[in-house]
């Protein structure tokens, strides 16, 4: 499945690499972009610093609505635009995600707390702690809205959402930026839309999604209301509908935790192109995460669950502040996505001595 440019659930191409799909060739003569200038792009886009030249072109010349289109984005990937921004979207989770100028790209680290989110959900299901076997699902500092979009998706996927999903094949890596960072960016996969479909949306989960970046949330209703979410405008738990308050069975906040002082370290394709509020969490790179973790409580069901994404040096500290909100915290650790993740555990029993239902 993937979620089209224009918006909606749509089946993705099997990702698999670049090589069994059409040809450089092949998808320039479909729209009406002549045979032999890949030689051309490709020297082009080297000599911009592109370490991965072969496969961008293959890129954009999939995703080119013609010549002209395809020397425009040629132009701005060689000024240094992140490709995910050139093309539109991002492959995410087995899914293509509309990602806008000026919006967070999703990382493909982020797919293991997008797993452990999903799986934590069909559990509450399971155990009969999602009200109406509908679980909520809230996703803070959403961005694009990858990782609620992905969830609810896998979710509904599932029928009412109990059963476990096999995992689909790991795609072979193709390339997107080379980046100087610890984790690699997405790698996004080329597009196949002779087996674009649109089906309705999901209804097994009530999604919501937040962010306090306009652009942020203009780009997440293109990803998030396809599969029957709603997105808010507006800082953390501001943004959200009152009546959620106390209802929210899973949280995903993927927070700023980039300390302020290696903001200028990062490679210009982030902090050039990227919103800086979705990368600096100040001068620990945890001050979004103690707000989070200080009104969780208040939104969260008795035993529901925080998930956000950090870093290894930061996860004992955030752990340690958990407590002093009274919250259960570990720390899931996946060495294949070089990923960590703070799962956050509400108390059973409400303040006041309230029972979970």
């Amino acid at each position: 499945m993937s979620l089209s440019p224009a918006g909606g659930l749509s089946p993705s191409s099997d990702g698999s690499s670049l090589g069994n799909h059409t040809s450089f060739d092949e998808a320039g003569l479909a729209v009406g972009i002549a045979p032999g200038m890949e030689p051309d792009i490709v020297v082009t886009l080297r000599a911009a610093g592109c370490v991965f030249a072969e496969d961008e072109a293959a890129l954009l010349v999939a995703s080119a609505d013609g010549p002209a289109g395809l020397a425009a984005m040629v132009a701005r990937r060689c000024a240094g635009i992140p490709l995910e921004h050139v093309l539109g979207w991002a492959e995410f989770g087995g899914h293509r995600i509309v990602v806008e100028d000026g919006v967070f790209v999703p990382r493909r680290r982020t797919e293991f707390l997008v797993e452990l989110a999903t799986g934590l959900a069909r559990r509450a299901v399971a155990d009969g702690g999602a009200a109406a076997v509908r679980p909520v699902v809230v996703d803070l500092c959403c961005g694009s809205g990858a990782l609620g979009a992905v969830v609810a998706t896998r979710l509904g996927a599932a029928g009412a959402g109990i059963e476990r999903e096999d995992a689909s094949p790991s795609p072979s890596p193709s390339p997107s930026l080379a980046l100087a960072r610890p984790v690699p960016r997405p790698r996004p996969v080329p597009s196949d839309p002779e087996r674009a479909a649109t089906p309705p949306p999901t209804r097994q989960v009530e999604l919501h999604a937040a962010d306090i970046d306009g652009a942020a949330v203009r780009c997440a209703r293109r990803n998030v209301v396809p599969v029957g979410g709603q997105v808010h405008e507006g800082d953390l738990y501001d943004a959200l509908p009152a009546e959620l308050r106390g209802r929210v069975d899973i949280l995903i906040a993927n927070v700023p935790y980039v300390p302020t002082r290696e903001i200028d370290l990062m490679p210009p394709e982030a902090r050039v192109y990227e919103p800086l509020v979705a990368l600096d969490g100040g001068p620990d790179g945890l001050d979004v995460l103690r707000r989070v973790l200080a009104g969780a409580g208040a939104w969260l069901v008795p035993g529901g669950r925080l998930l956000v994404e950090t870093s290894v040096d930061q996860a004992s500290i955030a752990v340690d502040v958990a407590g002093r909100y009274g919250l259960t915290a570990s720390v899931e650790r996946s060495e294949e996505h070089e990923a960590t993740v703070l799962v956050v555990a509400s108390p059973l029993m409400r303040r006041g001595g309230t029972a979970a239902t």
